[in-house]
């Protein structure tokens, strides 16, 4: 059964910093690609940050460069969203989603929250 089961989320001051971790099971972890999205409330899903399935290079929305890190741990199988100089903005449902490098099916994460807030 695939899990991708997201952890670290919580409530944190602008400026403040949290790592998220994205640990998963039930499938090949070296044959995806994996990568962190985000949804605010009333807007869509989109791309924080990811694993490239061409090369394993990383990429990041603008708004995150400088300030979001990913990273992976294939001995266990997770992968790591490390945050710092946290904004209001960045308040969102944070996803870890699976992406097949040659073939098969996306996986989601049931997500978990950041809020950033004074």
């Amino acid at each position: 059964q695939v899990q991708l089961v997201e952890s670290g989320g919580g409530e944190v001051q602008p400026g403040g910093s949290l790592r998220l971790s994205c640990a998963a099971s039930g499938f090949t972890f070296t044959n995806y690609a994996m990568r962190w999205y985000r949804q605010a409330p009333g807007k869509e899903r989109g791309l924080v940050a990811g694993f490239t399935t061409t090369d394993g290079s990383t990429t990041y929305a603008d708004s995150v460069k400088g300030r979001f890190t990913i990273s992976r741990d294939t001995a266990k199988r997770t992968v790591y969203l490390q945050m710092n100089s946290l904004k209001p903005e960045d308040t969102a449902v944070y996803y870890c989603k699976a992406v097949p490098q040659y073939y098969g099916m996306n996986y989601w994460g049931k997500g978990t929250l950041v809020t950033v807030s004074s």
